[in-house]
């Protein structure tokens, strides 16, 4: 039996019970409603539910690995699915800590969510999450090859040309860097977790100039409220792109915490976001490198924060160093310009994978998880031999839906995918490479040309307002 709901709430949190009593001395003291879970969604004061059981999470939110801010996104909800999607069977042991001795009274689950759970199980089972493959070693190797090719034709050799191509190659070097940093955000892609920590500040940090810890921040909370016009921070890029006319009213970010202005300078450059959307993402790294700096050096809490800057410095003294051993600074310019643009494919794909996709406004909710991942998400069609070049961002859907699976077993399950999508009559995107630049060039169009309407800052077409809010 449940413990003595009083035994393990905190004072604090007995008293904002007392504001919505539960009838005492029946078995109905260990149960509450969503409606009285809801209420519980302060940093001080954070519930969730999972599989129908209360917990108490305001103290663990400080220590989340995966952050405070997702759990604060699904706080006073039943987060089941989102649990499930994000944390391999052995967390819930943990959960006891947390166990307030309530129950979900009104706890149900949806068709959709009864299936994706069995595939969820059914993968695990299978073990599917723990086959890795070896795709983190050869790309490893890659990275290394590309790193000597680099150092070594701009130390050694004298042509321009070759020159040129080493900037190129470091620019490959950062995208497949990406991908490890990205996989290692999201399960163990070493032995071990010292292992794998120690491959993110490589790969990421040292190697690339971006700081795995303000991934992480920002990537989880893009993977909680996916397309989520003022909670993910994937959609908001003012004052240079935004995807729906919803910016044009300067909405609050809730992950900046703060507003994201639509003034004149923003109103002039999304005007044109349709024509500047590529040369831009040539030099988004630029970007990357400014956020990291800026998580870094703030009072945010930064877990390993003196790691995560030392990594940072040693790219910092390498990439700068390496390229004073070129001969001018015409060819200087060549190679940083080389090797951001070429990098500037994987963040054009990041691009590709959301903007021309559903999107809404408000926090995420627990029990929709399936439908918000596929509606948000767009796959890449490609053929296997070009699954190493997206890095297993071409399974968009698959990834979302299953975060913590390898990019090698994603192929696998997308007939699962697309077979429980066709059977809740859900959307299952997919575009060629070519077609998705093509609609996410139409949705950023479309937005830019009513940018453009200075006498009609915010639309008044209702109906096109509510065509366009979902892409």
């Amino acid at each position: 039996m449940a413990t003595s709901p009083a035994a393990v709430v905190p004072p604090q949190q007995q008293q904002q019970q007392q504001k919505h009593p539960l009838t005492a001395n029946d078995d109905r003291d260990k149960y509450i409603t969503l409606s009285e879970l809801s209420l519980h969604n302060k940093p001080d004061d954070l519930w969730i539910s999972i599989h129908g059981k209360i917990y108490d999470v305001t103290a663990w939110s400080s220590f989340h690995p995966g952050g405070a801010f997702p759990l604060l996104n699904l706080a006073g909800q039943d987060v089941t699915d989102a649990f499930l999607a994000f944390h391999p069977p052995s967390a819930s042991a943990r959960l006891r800590e947390f166990f307030t001795g309530y129950f979900l009274r009104d706890y149900s689950v949806s068709e959709v969510s009864k299936d994706y759970r069995r595939l969820v199980a059914d993968f695990s089972k299978s073990g599917l999450f723990e086959q890795k493959g070896h795709g983190t070693m050869v790309s490893l190797s890659c990275i290394a090859m590309l790193f000597v090719m680099s150092v070594c034709g701009v130390v050694f050799c004298d042509g321009t040309l070759v020159h040129l191509l080493c900037g190129a190659g470091m620019g490959f070097l950062w995208i497949q860097s990406g991908w490890i940093g990205h996989d290692s955000g999201h399960y163990n892609v070493m032995s071990g977790r010292g292992y794998n920590r120690f491959t993110q500040i490589l790969t990421g940090n040292c190697l690339a100039g971006i700081s795995i810890a303000w991934w992480k921040w920002n990537h989880n909370a893009h993977h909680i409220a996916c397309n989520s016009l003022d909670f993910d921070p994937d959609l908001q890029h003012i004052p240079l792109f935004v995807v729906s006319t919803k910016f044009f009213g300067s909405i609050v970010s809730q992950f900046y915490e703060r507003t994201l202005s639509f003034d004149k300078v923003a109103r002039f450059l999304v005007s044109y976001q349709h024509l500047t959307f590529y040369p831009v993402m040539c030099f988004a790294r630029i970007n990357l490198f400014t956020q990291s700096f800026v998580l870094l050096l703030s009072k945010r809490k930064v877990p390993n924060r003196g790691q995560e800057i030392l990594g940072l410095l040693v790219f910092w003294i390498w990439y700068p160093f390496l390229v004073s051993f070129l001969p001018n600074w015409g060819e200087r310019i060549m190679f940083v310009v080389a090797s951001f643009v070429l990098t500037g494919i994987q963040h054009i794909q990041f691009c590709l994978n959301h903007f021309s996709s559903s999107v809404y406004f408000g926090p995420p909710k627990g029990n929709d998880w399936f439908e918000k991942q596929t509606a948000g998400t767009l796959n890449i069609a490609c053929s296997p031999s070009m699954d190493w070049f997206h890095g297993g961002l071409q399974f968009q859907v698959e990834h979302h839906l299953f975060p913590r699976l390898p990019r090698c077993q994603l192929r696998k399950v997308s007939p699962f995918v697309k077979e429980l999508c066709k059977k809740h009559k859900l959307p299952y995107n997919c575009a060629s490479f070519w077609k998705a630049n093509v609609l996410t060039i139409g949705t950023l169009r479309t937005a830019a040309l009513q940018a453009r309407d200075l006498a009609n800052p915010v639309p008044k077409n209702l109906v096109w307002e509510a065509v366009n809010t979902h892409g």
